[in-house]
């Protein structure tokens, strides 16, 4: 401690005697900056001579997008088919797959109608496994379906609707995919179905489900047609041209995705219940955003399948008029606009399909809306490009229950597959099948 005292009194005399110096001598004296060696010499003993710099904080490397390879896997080099307006693109719709095929076909403790209903229209999640299989198998490559088509003006200043050239790899064979109500209905939760579509934290699609046997609720991508398709396409890049995925067909009665968006135009404005229905609709609407923002970046596109799952053929005007505005507003808002409806139960509004036919009322009030690709379920993937009216009407075929039980329909889908290797006889009803 003395020794600490003498040389603090030392420096400050020695810093008196300098200003002194310096304020008698009239004259400035440029006098060189001490070196760093000079300067760790004058501090007090016990003052560190320097302190080093703080180790920077590594960045963190981003994560690679999974989609990106998928996206840029075929370069413009390779796309050499040319696949022409005479040659058909054909077009698959599925409904959700079954997850839990043993709940749904019998565990279940819904009505035995219900449950033929799911074997007739749907198919579970091993046997859209096994169709992935075999389209790859056999060339197929998605495309997107706003590809397929497009509006033109021609020479009369027209505008109408044509079938594009598609440019494909060598040997592959062009398919369309969509999928009916991608809602997740309440009877789906209840019955062997996954319940929603999430972002998880590593920035992918999953699906929400609820073991109906354990009641736990976990995140999945091998349970749901859409997440298992994101999977596929990532391990087989070349299944895809440019990223397509597939086209989700929307009603909007009980919300999009598993998320509760709908209206309720029943609850009044001034009803007790109505702010607490508005605030967890608000609620279900921001939630549903960034899944929707994913699905686009990664591929898939959306269309109108009428906001009540109505039939089309037989609805009226009025009623169309309504539900079709009613769409635009709680669905169409938040997955943009579209020119693709897709037709439930299949009921056209169009009349036959043959070209220069006279349009009903209802086709040419959708057709105004901005509807340009009219879809209905069919015999085989047929389209017609209308030569009076810019729009275009196809069919598309359906793998179910319905179709892998027929023997018609064996052949007719044997291009695709075979049924006989697809459907799981040992976990569906035993209903027979007629091959």
């Amino acid at each position: 401690m003395k020794n600490f005292r003498f040389r603090g009194v030392s420096l400050i005399l020695a810093l008196t005697l300098l200003c002194a110096t310096a304020a008698c001598g009239g004259e400035t004296v440029d006098t060189p900056a001490p070196s760093d060696t000079q300067q760790a010499a004058a501090l007090p003993f016990d003052t560190p001579a320097s302190v080093p710099a703080p180790t920077p904080e590594p960045t963190p490397t981003p994560r690679a997008d999974p989609e990106e390879m998928v996206r840029n896997y075929w370069s413009e080099e390779q796309l050499v088919q040319a696949w022409g307006p005479d040659q058909v693109v054909e077009h698959l719709f599925f409904h959700p797959v079954i997850a839990y095929p043993q709940w749904a076909f019998h565990d279940c403790p819904s009505s035995r109608s219900e449950k033929d209903g799911l074997d007739d229209w749907m198919v579970t999640v091993d046997e859209f496994n096994k169709i992935l299989d075999s389209l790859y198998e056999r060339g197929y490559i998605l495309v997107n379906m706003a590809d397929v088509w497009g509006e033109y003006t021609n020479e009369n200043g027209e505008v109408r609707m044509r079938r594009n050239t598609l440019m494909l790899p060598e040997g592959k064979k062009p398919l369309v995919f969509s999928f009916d109500d991608v809602n997740y209905y309440p009877y789906m939760l209840e019955q062997g179905f996954t319940s929603k579509l999430v972002v998880g934290d590593d920035g992918d699609i999953w699906a929400e489900c609820t073991d109906p046997y354990t009641r736990e609720t976990f995140l999945t991508q091998d349970l749901d047609a859409t997440t298992i398709l994101d999977k596929f396409v990532r391990e087989h890049p070349d299944f895809s041209l440019n990223g397509a995925k597939g086209c989700f067909s929307l009603t909007g009665y009980q919300g999009i995705l598993g998320y509760r968006t709908q209206n309720d135009i029943d609850i009044a404005a001034d009803d007790p219940a109505r702010p607490a229905f508005d605030a967890n609709r608000q609620a279900e609407i921001e939630a549903v955003k960034p899944v929707i923002a994913r699905l686009k970046e990664t591929g898939w596109t959306f269309g109108s399948h009428t906001w009540g799952h109505i039939r089309l053929s037989s609805a009226g005007m009025a009623w169309i008029q309504r539900d079709t505005l009613r769409w635009a507003e709680e669905v169409g808002s938040l997955v943009g606009p579209t020119n693709i409806l897709f037709y439930p139960h299949g009921g056209r509004p169009d009349g036959d399909h043959d070209q220069g036919e006279s349009y009903g009322e209802e086709f040419k009030w959708l057709q105004s809306q901005g509807f340009r690709i009219f879809a209905s379920v069919g015999t085989s993937s047929y389209s017609q490009v209308k030569t009076t009216i810019s729009a275009v009407i196809c069919d598309r075929l359906h793998p179910d229950g319905t179709t892998l039980r027929s023997g018609r329909s064996l052949e007719r889908y044997s291009q695709f597959y075979n049924a006989k290797e697809i459907i799981d006889l040992e976990v569906r009803p035993d209903l027979g099948v007629t091959w």
